[in-house]
């Protein structure tokens, strides 16, 4: 089901708009809740009286539920699904009207609600509402089973090597939904008469067709899973033989795996060198912040040294004008009171100095810091560009060994072979040491 949402505002003319037969076969109001008014233009007026009390601009939130074309939708269907979308997005007990259309052998259906909660007088904040809309319209084409649009499907279900390396990594973290992945499996089938088309439609979606170790038809995906198509597409195996012939000219699984290794072992080296190339990039950004940042932090502290010795110079001259010179000196010798005026100097000096010295380990402090919160930022990108090409050499890692792994058959094979050489072996021990 598709759900298609906006903030809007201008009730009385959505409401209108909603009532309208001019385009539609059959309109039904369906439900008005939560308002004075049981019909849709008085209940819209009172939300639109209601808004005026706030600056909220697009105090409605109107959703239109459209099912796929040939489905059979329940009334309660819809209200299930108007549920979801109100426990999702915080709109529960909040006034709502449930409008239905039928046009063209199709029924869709709207609901609107007003954002404004009556007892705060303040409106609903909805954020990332669309993309929490798209998850309940995900849940529930997989809830009935209807074939999911391609852009809102898994995007681990596409072609690998039209990958981008953000798009590898969350396909990576995905976790797969068995009823999305019967579903894409499904659709390739469908829309598919051969074994050609059946084959490509596969490809597009990450998959390889195979011949399975019981003579059946399979996928295998570009991780190497194997998975049954009779069985995941929900057709019968005669069937499957009836339109895709005896699946002997495939290649096997192990074939498959060792095609899918070599193959994405080449797009995981793009990302590598993709990777390598970024995290030199960034790194350099970072040197040459680095640099900028000591320039500025060395001119901060020669100018805080230049600064330091003005003042020092001019409070210096300060000083040595307060000792006075001459008969005066000798005067100011006698009563004392050179001593004290030199007592103070000597004082004020010390006071300067330990100033001077407090001010320039402030500044020290200070671009302490800023280094301290640079050089964080360095080992953080070195560590996550580490961290990344690790996770991408593990998975080239896994592929060679998935490319150079052998077949069960082949290993079981080799095997008994051996130990019948062993066996062999031991005979002709035996019968040497009889002959003897």
């Amino acid at each position: 089901m598709i759900l298609k949402a906006k903030e809007r505002g201008n009730a009385p003319q959505l409401a209108q708009y909603l009532l309208s037969m001019r385009d539609n076969d059959h309109v039904e109001l369906h439900a008005v809740r939560g308002f004075a008014s049981d019909e849709l233009l008085g209940a819209f007026h009172e939300a639109d009286a209601i808004a005026r009390g706030t600056r909220c601009q697009n105090y409605l939130f109107s959703l239109s539920l459209n099912p796929p074309e040939n489905a059979h939708v329940s009334t309660e269907a819809f209200e299930q699904a108007i549920q979801k979308v109100e426990a999702r997005l915080g709109l529960d007990n909040q006034p709502c009207a449930i409008v239905f259309h039928e046009k063209d052998g199709r029924r869709h259906a709207h609901a609107v609600w007003s954002r404004i909660q009556s007892a705060e007088m303040r409106a609903i904040n909805l954020p990332h509402y669309k993309a929490k809309l798209k998850d309940v319209s995900r849940e529930l084409f997989l809830e009935h089973g209807w074939d999911m649009p391609r852009g809102m499907q898994d995007r681990s279900f596409r072609d690998p090597l039209s990958f981008t390396r953000a798009e590898w990594q969350q396909s990576k973290r995905a976790g797969l939904d068995p009823r999305e992945l019967k579903t894409v499996l499904h659709q390739c089938w469908e829309k598919s008469d051969n074994t050609a088309s059946f084959d490509l439609a596969l490809r597009e979606r990450g998959f390889w067709l195979a011949k399975g170790d019981r003579r059946g038809f399979v996928a295998v995906d570009y991780r190497g899973e194997v998975y049954s198509l009779s069985r995941f597409c929900g057709v019968k195996a005669k069937d499957m033989k009836a339109r895709l012939g005896e699946p002997d000219p495939l290649r096997s699984v192990s074939d498959a795996k060792i095609e899918i290794a070599a193959t994405m072992n080449q797009k995981l080296e793009s990302f590598i060198r993709d990777a390598e190339r970024q995290a030199k990039h960034r790194l350099a950004l970072l040197a040459f912040r680095k640099a900028e940042l000591n320039d500025q932090q060395r001119k901060a502290r020669q100018e805080l040294r230049a600064a330091h010795a003005k003042r020092w110079q001019k409070e210096s001259e300060l000083r040595a004008s307060r000792l006075p010179k001459g008969f005066s000196g000798i005067w100011h010798r006698i009563t004392g009171q050179y001593g004290k005026i030199r007592a103070q100097n000597e004082q004020e000096t010390l006071q300067a100095y330990q100033r001077d010295r407090d001010e320039k380990d402030a500044l020290i402090f200070e671009q302490l810091v800023k280094r301290q919160a640079l050089a964080q930022d360095i080992r953080a990108q070195r560590s996550l560009a580490s961290s990344e090409l690790l996770r991408l050499r593990e998975d080239a890692a896994n592929y060679d060994r998935l490319r150079q792994s052998k077949p069960a058959q082949e290993r079981k094979r080799e095997s008994h072979q051996a130990s019948r050489k062993t066996r062999k072996g031991r005979l002709r021990t035996g019968y040497s040491v009889l002959n003897r």
